[in-house]
């Protein structure tokens, strides 16, 4: 098990576009992946489950990944997310 925590910074947080991206990314991936909000933990390839977490600029999550391929998971996850998703802020 890989684990690394980040707080999300670009203006939207993880809704709509960025949340696709971010579901996209982590689909690129056989690790069984989930992201955590203080207690709650969603599967981080299910758009639902992440857009249900309600996260917004300068929330921190948690990134965890378990498989063949989970710290090249997370680390890849971590990078889209450190990009601001490559929006302009």
């Amino acid at each position: 098990m890989f684990i690394k925590e980040i707080t999300v910074q670009n203006q939207v947080g993880l809704h709509a576009r960025p949340a696709t991206f971010f579901i996209q990314k982590a689909n690129e991936y056989k690790s069984t992946i989930w992201v955590s909000r203080e207690e709650r933990k969603v599967n981080a390839k299910s758009l639902l489950g992440v857009l249900s977490l309600g996260i917004t600029k300068g929330t921190p999550i948690t990134v965890i990944a378990e498989g063949v391929d989970e710290e090249e998971a997370v680390e890849g996850l971590i990078e889209l997310i450190s990009s601001n998703f490559t929006e302009t802020v």
